[in-house]
């Protein structure tokens, strides 16, 4: 079965293309500045030569059809023809609590990501442009929807709700959903693998960081609690995110600096987190450089992001009345040794046995980075959200 993994962003479009017989991608790529008359197609097939194109592709169903187009180049192609596509996969961010699951997209499941919109008003919309642009260009092939939220649903009530008035989650739905779950469920299935031990025996601490992070507690293959909220603003400090900070902070600021509530939307959304901090970036990866060079603001910008995300670890290990591994996953933490070494050498109270050495080493596969015997071991587990897509877009698919 050949299956079309899409992610589908306001301006921008990420494709991936899979053989499910072997789980082999056969192509990846993206569309760019979606909606602007020099838009840039980015077509990468496995064992070819990368391809670029500019051009005006103005909404979603053109920048579809030109991604088809190229999967069946002549030259460039991976495809004789579209029908050779069995299935098109959508990451879309926001389930709310209509969504436990992956499902198989019909004009019910639309309208329901419709009704959300007002929950992940930056994020869903796209999805469904991606959704539309298919149902236009692939007419009859089957789309399934995977929900960024919907594998955080197993938190109890005491994880999930907010102590504020029981009426607006009753009516407004106001409660904790969870981010980057596909990349939560991922790594911990992985983890559990390199562990050599049944997922549903483990207590893990899962980190998504990267530009957007977030911690998971997952106890026993389920997640009990997630530091992200009813939006992707809560919890870890971030590239350009605040994560956690007092709400009396929003009413106050804007009273000081006469800011309206986009004003500080804006501000809390793309402003604050390293770039805020640091006066320089939101790279990580410019941080170390300009904090190795002596830049006491990057320092401080590196020290509070390590320093948050060691209280969520700690925090989720209590919950979970112990801890068995850590995992680190996506840009920052996949890549940046110096964030795993500051974070892991301030945890050794939770039996965590620090290796430099293997905390060097790159591998695009499951690794240690602690002492062989460390009570707690810590890993670094490559997300893969696409495949975990295509994966359940082939099973449901399947059985459908």
């Amino acid at each position: 079965m050949i299956i079309l993994v899409m992610n589908a962003g306001s301006s921008s479009l990420k494709y991936q293309l899979y053989n499910m017989e072997s789980e082999a991608v056969l192509a990846v790529g993206r569309v760019e500045r979606i909606g602007m008359d020099d838009s840039i197609l980015t077509h990468e097939p496995t064992g070819g030569i990368e391809v670029n194109r500019v051009s005006e592709i103005l909404d979603h169903n053109e920048a579809v059809r030109k991604v088809i187009d190229i999967l069946t180049h002549r030259e460039h192609g991976v495809m004789a023809s579209i029908s050779e596509i069995n299935a098109v996969g959508h990451r879309v961010v926001h389930g709310g609590e209509s969504f436990k699951q992956s499902t198989l997209v019909t004009q019910e499941v639309k309208q329901e990501i419709r009704r959300l919109f007002d929950l992940a008003p930056l994020h869903n919309p796209p999805a469904m442009m991606g959704i539309t642009g298919v149902e236009l260009n692939l007419p009859g092939v089957p789309q399934v929807v995977v929900f960024d939220t919907a594998f955080h649903q197993s938190m109890p009530k005491e994880s999930f709700l907010y102590p504020i008035p029981m009426v607006l989650y009753r009516r407004h739905k106001i409660r904790r959903y969870g981010f980057h779950g596909t990349s939560h469920d991922y790594v911990s299935k992985q983890a559990a693998k390199a562990l050599g031990r049944p997922l549903e025996e483990l207590k893990l601490v899962t980190c998504h960081i990267g530009n957007g992070a977030s911690c998971a507690a997952i106890l026993h293959g389920k997640t009990l609690d997630t530091s992200m909220g009813l939006t992707p603003l809560e919890g870890l400090m971030m590239g350009t995110r605040s994560g956690d900070l007092d709400p009396a902070i929003v009413p106050f600021t804007m009273n000081k600096e006469e800011l309206t509530l986009n004003e500080v939307n804006s501000m809390l959304n793309k402003h604050s987190g390293l770039l805020a901090i640091s006066g320089i970036s939101s790279d990580m990866r410019e941080i170390v450089q300009a904090m190795n060079e002596g830049d006491s603001h990057a320092k401080l910008a590196f020290d509070m992001y390590t320093y948050r995300l060691r209280k969520y670890i700690g925090a989720y290990a209590a919950a979970m009345d112990g801890i068995d591994a850590v995992i680190f996953t996506a840009g920052v933490g996949e890549n940046s040794w110096p964030v795993r070494k500051a974070i892991c050498e301030k945890l050794t109270f939770l039996g965590i046995e620090f290796d430099e050495e293997r905390n060097l080493e790159r591998s695009k596969e499951a690794r240690y980075i602690t002492k062989d015997g460390s009570r707690t071991s810590v890993l670094v587990v490559p997300t893969n959200e696409e495949l975990l897509i295509a994966r359940a877009t082939f099973e449901i698919v399947k059985s459908s």
